[in-house]
């Protein structure tokens, strides 16, 4: 599909049907689509995801807050170039962008409904992280719902905060539970655990590292 014709389907079929908010600092976007040609895949703490029924290896990331961190994440996207472990920018507007589409199950939602997690997804997300810093940047926010799993192999969604300055200890501290807890206790035989469970888990560990940085 040409660029120009998908950017017709973007502003006149996908951004007056929609609706992005949140509930509070911790939580994630919320998406209302009223679309009938557009669905939503995803939402991250800035922005909502939306893929359209003619082009299945596209997607389109919203903003929905702190719209002004867009060309960020532009720049992010072309220091990243092309890599096995990240998605590509495609094109960019004011307040969204066009990506390679990256298919699979996110480590939240694979821990939610019971799917195993092998230890070849964790290795390629370390060597994506270490490829983003050989080329300047700084891997931050790299997360259970940032980290895409599909055929055995590791993705990194979402490189919205990687300009960010500063140690980020996410996904170190997710490599430390997936090793302790995760790997002796729940891999062979993983049972579905409840999202309420999950998510308590997913929002205690923020306010934690909230706490621990002083902010409140």
């Amino acid at each position: 599909m040409k660029i120009e014709k998908y950017i017709k389907l973007i502003e006149n079929e996908l951004l007056p049907h929609i609706n992005l908010s949140t509930e509070g600092p911790f939580d994630p976007i919320i998406v209302k689509n009223s679309s009938n040609t557009w669905k939503t895949i995803g939402s991250g703490n800035y922005a909502g995801v939306f893929l359209h029924q003619s082009n299945p290896k596209w997607v389109v990331k919203v903003y929905g807050r702190k719209p002004e961190d867009l060309i960020k994440e532009v720049d992010v996207y072309n220091k990243l170039g092309h890599h096995e472990c990240f998605s590509y920018l495609i094109d960019h507007e004011e307040n969204y962008l066009i990506l390679k589409r990256i298919e699979g199950i996110n480590l939240f939602d694979a821990v939610v409904k019971g799917i195993p997690i092998p230890e070849s997804v964790i290795k390629e997300v370390d060597e994506g992280i270490a490829y983003a810093r050989s080329v300047g940047l700084n891997p931050y926010d790299v997360h259970g719902k940032n980290v895409v799993m599909s055929g055995g192999r590791g993705y990194i969604v979402d490189v919205s905060d990687f300009y960010k300055q500063g140690k980020c200890r996410k996904w170190d501290d997710l490599k430390k539970a997936y090793q302790k807890i995760y790997l002796p206790f729940l891999y062979k035989f993983h049972p579905p655990i409840p999202f309420f469970i999950v998510n308590s888990v997913r929002k205690g560990y923020r306010l934690y590292r909230k706490i621990k940085r002083g902010n409140i």
